[in-house]
């Protein structure tokens, strides 16, 4: 779950008083455009993503207004906009207008944890405002610090220092980004990104940090983040009908973490584990529907509902039901397995069969008695099988999988759906 720009972000660095930019939403009234502009002479309008969406300035989606003019047709331009980075494509859903900061100095500063330390990280510079991979090192100050002291002064003044920071920013940032640690420590979150702050000469002419670009993440199963009273749909980015499905499950016992990688894959691979995750993904390629990991001992019926969304979404078209997952120290291969032959069952009952083959790698508590569970259940569906326990490598049995996928595409779908004495079906999507 991310959360990038200033919406959202200014209301959450209130929550430990750090400065930020004055911004208005989507709903801002022309009245409020015309008055924001007066107070800062220069607005910025930039399109609202869901989720972490980033190098939005480099692709030319931030519109710049000195007039209310201006500042609608930019918001005629992005308000509905398109980008594109990596393979991520997402769409806008409205824009922001954020007053201008002037400033002589911008600043990147970034907390994560960095596995290099095994100790949350900061991240600063001097030189922010672009991207911190095209900064010579030795301008960026990398410190690993205690989480249980939290980022302290004297770490920021002491960074500052070495990387050779103008004398007059460095107070001012001494005073303001230890508040940061506490907004990452108290309200769960994975990763803090500013960039950029902008020192803003003051009356007095002292200068002060304000926060105009912001990104965050949080872990969705630490529930530290409810206490933000953030919308529940804001984390709802463009994820299919079947994500979204599972990811309702995830207030139950065990994990439900999945992500559909082809729609048109011919191998439904639920997998148990993130190391087996990894692999079966990497092996499967464009194979494989989803990529998934339900482990973390599901109880039965929380494993039958996601089965069942499963093969109502994607078993029409799948050749191999692959059910796989390494040799688990905890979840009940019985329970798991039962449910999944029990929405197996039903799904047929309900939706009439279809032409499948299933391939089983699995390892754990019970797990003769599971095994034996779904074969029974196959068997009476009329579907052929291949079960392989702990004994077996786990690379084997992807590699088998695959095969048996290539055997369905060379005449096998058509073979197994003359026994079932259904009509073989072309594979498409869910019913």
């Amino acid at each position: 779950m991310q959360i990038t720009g200033m919406l959202y972000g200014s209301k959450l660095l209130e929550h430990v008083g750090f400065p930020a930019a004055e911004v208005l939403g989507p709903d801002a009234s022309e009245s409020q455009i015309r008055e924001l502009i007066r107070r800062h002479g220069t607005i910025f309008v930039k399109p609202l993503f869901k989720g972490g969406v980033g190098k939005k300035g480099k692709a030319g989606l931030i519109g710049k207004a000195t007039d209310l003019k201006t500042a609608l047709a930019e918001k005629e331009r992005l308000y509905f906009v398109e980008h594109r980075h990596g393979n991520v494509v997402a769409k806008a859903f409205g824009v922001t207008f954020e007053g201008g900061v002037p400033a002589e100095h911008e600043v990147y500063f970034s907390i994560t944890d960095a596995t290099e330390f095994r100790a949350p990280t900061m991240t600063l510079t001097h030189k922010g405002g672009v991207a911190i991979e095209e900064l010579d090192r030795g301008s960026v100050a990398r410190v690993p610090f205690e989480a249980l002291t939290g980022l302290k002064a004297f770490v920021v003044a002491n960074a500052l220092t070495e990387i050779g920071a103008p004398r007059e920013i460095i107070s001012p940032l001494v005073q303001h980004l230890p508040k940061l640690w506490e907004l990452v420590h108290h309200y769960g979150f994975t990763t803090l990104e500013i960039n950029p702050i902008r020192m803003r000469r003051e009356a007095d002419g002292r200068l002060m940090p304000i926060a105009c670009d912001f990104k965050c993440g949080f872990d969705r199963d630490d529930p530290r983040w409810q206490r933000l009273g953030l919308p529940r749909d804001l984390f709802a980015v463009d994820t299919s009908g079947f994500e979204q499905e599972v990811n309702e499950l995830r207030t139950h016992q065990g994990q439900s973490d999945v992500f559909v990688i082809n729609e048109k894959g011919t191998i439904l691979a639920p997998t148990f584990g993130g190391g087996a995750n990894a692999l079966v993904t990497e092996v499967l390629g464009d194979r494989a529907v989803i990529s998934s990991d339900f482990g973390g001992n599901p109880p039965y019926e929380k494993m039958r509902q996601v089965a069942s969304i499963c093969y109502r979404y994607w078993l029409r078209q799948a050749n191999v039901l692959f059910v796989i997952g390494g040799k688990s120290n905890n979840t009940d291969i019985y329970e798991t397995f039962r449910a999944m032959a029990d929405a197996l069952r039903a799904h047929f009952s309900e939706h009439g069969p279809t032409p499948l083959y299933v391939v089983v790698g699995r390892g754990g508590p019970n797990l003769v008695r599971g095994l034996g569970t779904l074969a029974e259940v196959c068997d009476a569906l009329g579907i052929p099988y291949r079960m392989f326990g702990f004994d077996s490598a786990l690379s084997d049995v992807v590699g088998y999988a695959k095969k048996i996928d290539d055997w369905m595409k060379a005449g096998g779908r058509d073979e197994i759906a003359a026994g079932m004495g259904i009509r073989p079906a072309a594979t498409g999507t869910h019913n």
